[in-house]
């Protein structure tokens, strides 16, 4: 008797942009922090920000009394450095909506300041929150740059000087590595352990696929947890987390990794000894190197590969750009979004009963003012009615659009609400796509929310994209 097929709720489903015939692909590769270690986010970001700030205090910033906000940014906002703005676009790179350090920008404002601007990420003075490794670093600009405004920083620093400052300390942050220290220490508290995850990659494994790891994290990290995080769940044949991989690259230096020609050298004990290398062998642990060595050690090329990582730049974009690699994107947030959208979904209707009504009066609207202009100016084929009839009717029908835009306004505000009260949705900016959304349209094959996502899909699974839409096609 077989075992029932797991259907997993609409959250852990894998969402697929570009076909993707699992089945054909030789090799995955994964990034390890948030993406095979799914840290407790608020607590990971809270630390990080902790110690930062605590930088900053020794250099006699006026940051005493400041605290993480785990609510006051969100991945996929763009910082705007000229400005000291966080700005959320959507997908055409329109600015929908905005904030000054941690003060909402009026919208007459963002219109006189952004109407002009479609935001590119080429443009160096906009700064893309690829990550939810941003989310203390923009939470710690935003509010400096209160202080700036205050006076309370000096006369010598603009907003873009801050912003170098900030991700500088807390580079440096990471680099000295007290933060690391820490969780290391305690990672309870910071990781959310799934056995899933490790099923899913035995799964993978025992399928004939090649398994890679590619990771920033140096030696000592990334043993410390990845021991603590699947070593429980491994047993028999392979019972250790270095027995699953057939590869593992640690200080890869992505995204350089994906297009920078760097010398390869192997990890040759547990304290991280390191020799020069010339090749990737199977069963080895290297440190640095290149795409391309992984690709001759492991004789796979371009789409034989599937890469997952949850930094749209420097796991997804790079690899697909320079290397034709299949990419799958892991944002965690998803869950968040489809539930409260699936809760959101009888309001969602009566909204989109609403609009559909409202566009409907506002057709007509403008039809009674053309046929009142071509009354007036004595012109085309004339209306049996007078203009003053056509006045009325059109003053009719204004009373009831004001009386509509009462009704649909709370369920209008709602819908802006979802999942973070000033930001709203991440992949949305209104009834637009967010320009997260679209960085992931083109970059990422399949995106999900864990890797775990794998586990019900199979190693066998083939991921159909759903037919493209064009507004005409409704």
């Amino acid at each position: 008797m077989t075992r029932e097929r797991p259907v997993p709720p609409a959250e852990r489903r894998i969402f697929c942009n570009r076909t993707l015939n699992l089945r054909a692909i030789k090799a995955i590769g994964y990034d390890m922090d948030y993406t095979l270690i799914h840290y407790h986010v608020e607590a990971w970001e809270r630390a990080a920000y902790e110690v930062t700030r605590q930088k900053l205090l020794v250099l006699g910033w006026p940051v005493q009394d400041l605290s993480f906000d785990p609510e006051l940014v969100i991945r996929g906002l763009i910082v705007d450095t000229e400005r000291g703005n966080f700005i959320k676009a959507n997908r055409f790179g329109y600015v929908k909506q905005a904030m000054h350090g941690t003060k909402p920008v009026p919208f007459e404002d963002m219109q006189r300041i952004y109407q002009p601007v479609i935001v590119s990420l080429s443009d160096p003075k906009f700064h893309f929150l690829n990550t939810l490794f941003s989310l203390s670093e923009g939470c710690l600009y935003a509010q400096l740059v209160d202080r700036l405004d205050e006076g309370r920083l000096g006369d010598k620093l603009d907003y873009a000087g801050l912003y170098k400052k900030v991700r500088s300390t807390i580079d440096e942050a990471h680099v000295e590595g007290a933060l690391k220290q820490e969780i290391m220490a305690d990672p309870a508290k910071f990781v959310d352990r799934d056995r899933d995850t490790v099923t899913a990659l035995l799964d993978q494994k025992y399928s004939g696929k090649q398994l890679i790891l590619v990771t920033n994290s140096e030696w000592a990290y990334t043993s410390a947890m990845m021991t603590w995080t699947f070593d429980p769940y491994l047993k028999g044949e392979i019972d250790t987390w270095r027995k699953l991989f057939d590869v593992v690259i640690i200080s890869s230096r992505k995204p350089d990794f994906f297009f920078t020609k760097s010398p390869l050298y192997e990890v040759v004990n547990d304290e991280g000894l390191l020799k020069p290398a010339q090749r990737v062998e199977r069963g080895h642990i290297y440190c640095g190197g290149h795409a391309s060595h992984v690709e001759a050690g492991l004789d796979i090329r371009g789409d034989d590969i599937l890469y997952v990582g949850d930094h749209i730049y420097g796991d997804v974009h790079v690899s697909k750009r320079s290397l034709s690699w299949r990419t799958a994107l892991v944002l965690r947030e998803l869950e968040d979004e489809v539930r409260a959208l699936r809760h959101f979904d009888d309001k969602r209707i009566e909204l989109e009963r609403l609009m559909a009504e409202k566009e409907s009066l506002e057709q007509e609207h403008a039809w009674l003012r053309l046929e009142e202009q071509r009354v007036r100016s004595n012109y085309a084929d004339k209306p049996e009615s007078t203009a003053r009839e056509l006045g009325g009717r059109q003053r009719e029908m204004r009373e009831r659009l004001a009386r509509l835009d009462e009704a649909i306004g709370p369920f209008a505000r709602s819908s802006t609400e979802l999942t973070n009260r000033r930001w709203g949705l991440l992949l949305r900016t209104g009834n637009d796509k967010s320009h997260l959304a679209r960085q992931i349209e083109r970059y990422a094959d399949v995106y999900m929310s864990r890797v775990s996502n794998f586990l019900p899909a199979t190693p066998f699974v083939f991921l159909r994209s759903h037919r493209g839409s064009m507004p005409h096609d409704a």
